[in-house]
């Protein structure tokens, strides 16, 4: 008898045991989820080094069947494996509601899915407008994110005509800058200002041609007397570089007030000091009179504390090849924002401050700050292991230069580090200048 009772009991309690797992199954296949960085890896095993099946891109839907340790194990495309589950963003479970209610939440959400697809649509971009490398407003207030996902962390609030710079594209992301940070947003949340023609051409109507203002002409021409010498986006020594000219360089000059000319030379409107600009070119050659020697030799006095910072004849390291060594050693890692080790990814400052750091050299953290490290050093005068920066309203990128007019850089997330050309491209247009560190 107690035998009987014996196998009823365990007969009982393997339906339970396999009912709970049939329960959990059930549970874990009924969760989904997407990934939210730009490639995940579908690998064969819980484990980093395991086989890849397949490649997962951004925002795809996969399916969760279980877990193990870090690592989910998923379905996506009828293949089966594991995701690390940083990489996969758990989408939330609709709450059970009554029997009697089915009907009336089956029609909200087939009319939600109708409003959703109604808003994307309205939201994207007009096809006829593409966003490009440059300045942009925001066109409504929106958040800024760590990454391009829209489950990424906040980075702040960007409030309608905000300006920004826009800096990098990736699947209908636009990776920008404001004054104070960087981040993802959506590329149609962006804008570009609106002509004001019309408004120009009506009031015009009112005037005759003569009281109708004449466009800024120059006053004069100037030629640089000095090795090289920054302009400047206003009339003072800590405001923004924009562009840096070499001895003799052509300017024309618009305007004169307090020391400072405003000027135009190359196409770049800004200031330079007016003790560094001259009415004719300086004589170079070693038989140049000696009263022309003693009038530059005064002008050079008198400037001493300006041209200091902006001097490029500076010896060059011969460490510099060994700055290049190291970083060509991380060559292919990836880009993470704010990343500035190996293990975590570098973004373009990050880098520049690793690698530097390897060689006992400290670094400020941001591509701007750093230009602040070092000595100025001309274009024309660079060496291999040299910080050469770009930007087209500020500084909002920094490389290594490598010699052979290529450069290393933590680049974009698409590419990570990589090394590219500096005389062709965006780093040719927007090059802003470069400093030497050892």
């Amino acid at each position: 008898m107690k035998s009987k009772m014996n196998i009823k009991s365990i007969f009982v309690m393997a339906i339970i045991s396999l009912a709970s797992l049939l329960f959990i199954n059930i549970s874990l296949a009924a969760n989904t989820g997407t990934i939210n960085v730009e490639v995940a890896n579908l690998r064969k095993t819980a484990d980093a080094e395991s086989t890849i099946l397949e490649q997962i891109t951004l925002n795809q839907e996969v399916e969760i069947i279980g877990e193990e340790g870090d690592w989910y194990q998923v379905t996506y495309n009828q293949i089966t494996g594991y995701v690390s589950k940083e990489l996969v963003t758990v989408n939330s479970n609709p709450e059970p509601t009554e029997n009697n209610n089915t009907v009336n939440e089956n029609s909200t959400q087939e009319s939600n899915k109708t409003t959703e697809n109604t808003t994307d649509k309205s939201t994207e971009p007009d096809s006829t407008e593409e966003i490009t490398l440059g300045e942009y407003k925001i066109s409504e207030n929106t958040r800024l994110k760590l990454i391009p996902s829209i489950n990424a962390t906040d980075v702040i609030e960007l409030k309608t005509d905000e300006t920004v710079t826009v800096t990098d594209m990736m699947n209908g992301w636009a990776c920008v800058e404001t004054q104070t940070t960087k981040g993802w947003l959506r590329k149609d949340k962006l804008k570009k200002d609106k002509p004001v023609q019309e408004v120009v051409e009506e009031s015009a109507v009112e005037e005759t041609p003569e009281e109708a203002p004449d466009q800024e002409t120059p006053i004069k021409t100037q030629y640089v007397n000095s090795t090289t010498v920054n302009v400047r986006q206003e009339a003072n020594t800590s405001s923004t570089i924009v562009t840096t000219v070499a001895l003799n360089t052509e300017v024309q000059v618009y305007s004169e007030a307090n020391g400072w000319s405003k000027v135009k030379v190359n196409n770049v409107e800004g200031y330079i000091s007016s003790s560094l600009l001259s009415n004719t070119k300086q004589e170079t050659s070693r038989g140049q009179s000696t009263s022309r020697r003693t009038s530059s030799t005064k002008t050079t006095t008198n400037t001493t504390s300006q041209a200091t910072t902006q001097t490029t004849n500076v010896p060059a390291s011969g460490n510099g090849s060994s700055i290049v060594a190291t970083a060509k050693k991380y060559l292919g890692y990836k880009y993470t924002y704010g990343g500035s080790s190996p293990s975590t990814g570098f973004d373009c400052s990050g880098f520049t401050s690793y690698v530097f750091r390897q060689h006992g050299k400290s670094l400020n953290r941001t591509a701007a700050g750093q230009y602040s490290n070092g000595v100025a050093v001309s274009r024309a005068n660079l060496q291999p292991g040299d910080l050469v920066m770009f930007g087209k309203s500020g500084i909002n990128h920094v490389a290594i230069y490598i010699g052979g007019g290529q450069i290393i850089h933590a680049s974009t997330p698409a590419t990570g580090v990589r090394i590219d050309s500096l005389s062709t491209g965006y780093y040719n247009n927007n090059y802003v200048g470069a400093r030497r560190i050892l």
